[in-house]
Order: structure tokens, then sequence, then C-alpha cells
């Protein structure tokens, strides 16, 4: 038989566990609906006029200030409410009896102040973020709350150097493309929402020379040519600028727009030098974020820059329509031609005719694993497995795929055939075909 004395302290000690637990329960649901609830939603809700939003508008503005409030408290209630339920047990049934009485009470604890209020919370997050938000403004706005949450972050960050708590949650861009992949599943993203996404993060990690046009692609004018020679070429290449040169392509002194010559040649002077046109060129180094550049040119109100190498030459230009198609794919107008950059034949083998492509590029379109490194076209990756001028016939051999050279314009690479390979010699092998 257990002797069971059950006195006025313990009946007191029992009411504020439950009590403590209540507390768990409620800060659960607030911590819950403040991640759960963007600024923006907050906005909308005082815009639809609903009542308390004011306050939800302030919590959610600084989150960081309020949820470490919530979290200590939370933490001290539930750490308080075992304690109690700890020496009600020890007191009234025995100390062999704590361990089964600790044991029910993490079920409990689990159900009621976990599971099931952050279960209604994800149901009801507005009505959830309304009810708690006086809760989450009061525990933040009481300074010794406030300065004990802080203190214990200044102790956390000396035992463990890095950003921090007060700095909060990172996600990662793999998990945030988890998280998109999982809601185009679900069917609440779109799948072109969802490349778009990955667009953006990949936008912030490219630099321009991945997508310039090369120097050897540019079509510029040589500042003393004819208004009336340089107005023909405008109109057989379908482009609006040009760059202009003086004694040499890296010699690069302006840009001239298509409009102005077409429109001094109309107005009589089709003998004037195209210098007399030019307006003043904007000039980038290659290695500049394309993110930053759109920033630039967006700001210089300016359509084309002029890309230089690290010594002063010219390693080729970049227009704002190269930068939106890093975002949202190729935009084609009337003057594109109207060429497919790859071809997957029956057999399975792909044919990239332009070796211009980026590396990158191809492994997504084409579910490759070609490598990474100084080059970024699929020429550039052949010219740097060989270590030589490639000749029609070269193979290269990379991890998984055999690379073909099968045109070549010049000293450049132009058309390269990919075919898929079951196991590959190291990544160095390559084998030459005379032709």
């Amino acid at each position: 038989m257990i002797a069971i004395t059950f006195g006025t302290a313990d009946a007191w000690m029992v009411v504020a566990a439950v009590l403590l637990l209540m507390v768990s329960s409620l800060l659960a649901v607030a911590e819950t609906s403040m991640t759960r609830i963007s600024k923006t939603k907050a906005r909308s809700m005082v815009e639809d006029g609903r009542q308390g939003a004011e306050r939800v508008v302030k919590v959610v503005g600084d989150p960081i200030r309020y949820l470490n409030s919530v979290r200590l408290v939370a933490i001290t209630s539930l750490i308080s409410h075992a304690v109690l339920v700890g020496v009600v047990a020890e007191r009234v049934l025995g100390g062999g009896w704590v361990a089964l009485v600790a044991a029910i009470d993490v079920v409990a604890v689990f159900i009621v102040a976990e599971a099931a209020a952050r279960t209604w919370t994800l149901q009801h997050s507005e009505r959830a973020v309304l009810l708690s938000a006086p809760v989450i403004a009061l525990l933040g706005d009481l300074a010794p709350i406030r300065l004990v949450a802080g203190a214990f972050i200044g102790l956390a960050n000396v035992i463990l150097p890095g950003k921090g708590l007060h700095q909060g949650p990172f996600v990662s861009e793999q998990e945030l493309l988890a998280l998109a992949d999982a809601a185009v599943e679900e069917s609440v993203l779109e799948g072109e929402e969802r490349d778009l996404i990955e667009s953006i993060i990949d936008f912030g990690d490219t630099v321009v020379r991945e997508i310039m046009v090369p120097r050897t692609d540019m079509v510029s004018m040589q500042a003393e040519f004819e208004v009336t020679d340089m107005v023909e070429v405008a109109i057989l290449n379908g482009l609006s600028r040009f760059p202009v040169y003086r004694e040499g392509i890296d010699d690069v002194v302006g840009v001239v727009f298509a409009k102005d010559l077409v429109r001094a040649e109309r107005d009589g002077g089709g003998t004037r030098p195209v210098r007399d046109l030019m307006r003043e060129a904007f000039f980038v180094p290659e290695t500049k974020k394309v993110a930053e550049l759109l920033r630039e040119m967006q700001l210089n109100k300016t359509h084309m820059a002029i890309v230089v190498d690290e010594y002063g030459g010219t390693a080729g230009l970049v227009t704002l329509e190269d930068l939106l198609e890093e975002l949202v794919g190729e935009i084609h107008d009337e003057f594109d031609a109207d060429e497919l950059g790859i071809v997957v034949e029956d057999s399975g083998e792909i044919v990239v005719n332009d070796a211009s492509m980026n590396v990158d590029d191809l492994n997504e379109a084409c579910e490759l694993d070609l490598p990474e490194g100084d080059w970024d076209s699929v020429g550039g990756l052949v010219f740097s497995q060989l270590g030589r001028v490639p000749v029609v016939g070269d193979e290269v051999r990379v991890d998984g795929a055999l690379l073909i050279v099968e045109k070549m314009e010049g000293r450049r690479v132009a058309v390269v055939r990919i075919r898929r390979v079951e196991s590959s010699p190291s990544v160095d092998e390559e084998v030459h075909v005379d032709g």
C-alpha cells in the first residue's frame, strides 16, 4: 500500500504547476504565432481594421526583442513546473514514484504545451497572434526580463562565438529551395515560381564574366567611320547600341546608339564621323557581381556596360537584357537567331551548338555533372582539359561524359557533342583523334 499524505502546501504546489503549464501553453502559442505572421500580413491586418492589429505590427516588426523574452519566460515556466511536480511526487508518493510521475508529466507537457498549442496556432494563425500579442508586448517591454534575456544571449555568444542568437534563425539557400520544392508538391507554388526563386538565389552569386558577350562576339564601330556606313552595320545586326573604339577593341572610347546614327543621316550628316555622336561608356570589371551591376545600371540609366579584365583590356560587354535573362530566362526578339542551343538526339547524345554556353546552365538543362573550374563555358572546359587549342575530332573525358569537338571557328570551339559514359578515367585524361 502507498501511504499518501496530501497537505495544503502540496495542493498549492499542484495549482501552481497547473498554472505554469497553462502559461507554457500560452507562450507556445505566442512564439509560434509570431513566426507564422509576416510583417506584410500584419500590416494588411491593420488595413482591414482588425482590433489589436497595431500591437501585432509592433511585435512582428522587432521579433528579436520580443521572442527572446517569450522564450526566457517559457523555459522558466517549464522548468518550474517540472520542479514542482517532482517535489509533490516525492512528498506525496515517495521517492520511488518520482520517475514514473516525471514520465507522465513529460507526456502531459508535450500534449498540452507543445503539440496541442502549436497545432491550434498553425490552424488559426491570425487569431492566435491577435490573442497573444498583448502578452508578447508585455514581456518584451518589461525591462528586467528583456535585460536578463539579453545577458544570457551575451553569455552564450562568449561560450560559442559567432553571430549569436540575437541575429535570429538562419535559413540556407538549400533549405529555402527545399521549402520551395515542397510548396510545388503541395501546389502552393507553380514550377515557374520555384525556378524564379532559384534564379534569384543564383543571381546573387553570379559575376559579370559568366553572362557577358565575349569580345569575339562584340559588334563595334571605329570612331572615324562615317555615319552612313555604320547605319548599314546597325541594320544588318539588328542592335541598338554599339561600342566605339579608337585604335582597337581594347581602346573603347564610347557608345553610339543606332537611333542617333539614323537621325544624323536623315538630317544630312551621313558623312560625319561616329565619334561626333558617341556617348560616354560605362565600364565594369569582369568580377563584379551581377546583382550589384543591375542596381548601378538602374541608377546610371544605362543599358550597356563595357567589361574590362584585370589588365584593362576589353573582355566583352553586358546589357540590361543579359542581366534580366539571368532571372527570367532567355528573352528573344525578332532579331535573335531561331536556333536551338542544345539538341538531344534519339540516341541520348547531346549536341551543344553554341560552345560558349555556361557549364552550369548545361548541367541543369541536361542533368549532367560537368566539372566546374576556372572556365565558364563548355568550350572553356574543353580548352582547359586539353591544354592547347582544340581541333575537330578532339575528345575529352570528364566524370560521366565524353566531349567531342565537332566544329571550330578559328581557334574557338563552336559545337560540342556530349556522350554519356558509365565510367571515365581521371578528369585530366584526353584522347586526340586526328582528322
